[in-house]
């Protein structure tokens, strides 16, 4: 198939699947005479994997690897179990600070519901933000 119905397939434009293939994620088509690239079903199995990698937040460089692995005749999985870990361990942390962040911004929403703007000195950018101990 062109790139154009490619593209229509798996639901991305024809320019990131060019970039895919610049970047070592999707193996380069067969040209037809006329030049044009020629994909077959395994350029949309690759796609899904880039796209479910992708959501499940992995970087580009991590699925070349993952790909890199599976080119050379290895099965991945344990390679991505460790990413899956180490992005859930990230995710995680990510959310404790997110808690965190919540419960800073409560208080600081409470402290704007009980100060009065005219009590706010020149010295004050925003009591709302300003140091209290």
């Amino acid at each position: 198939m062109l790139i154009g119905a490619l593209a229509q397939t798996v639901g991305l434009p024809s320019q990131t699947i060019r970039f895919y293939e610049r970047r070592g994620l999707l193996h380069p088509p067969i040209r037809g005479g006329n030049g044009y690239r020629c994909y077959d079903d395994a350029a949309i199995t690759r796609l899904d994997l880039i796209r479910a990698a992708q959501a499940a937040g992995l970087t580009l460089a991590q699925i070349r690897g993952i790909v890199d692995l599976r080119d050379h005749g290895e099965a991945p999985c344990t390679h991505v179990a460790e990413l899956i870990d180490s992005k859930l361990v990230d995710v995680r942390r990510r959310l404790s600070e997110l808690t965190a962040l919540e419960a800073e911004l409560e208080q600081l929403r409470e402290r704007g519901r009980r100060l009065d703007p005219a009590d706010c000195t020149n010295t004050d950018v925003c009591h709302i933000l300003a140091r209290h101990g």
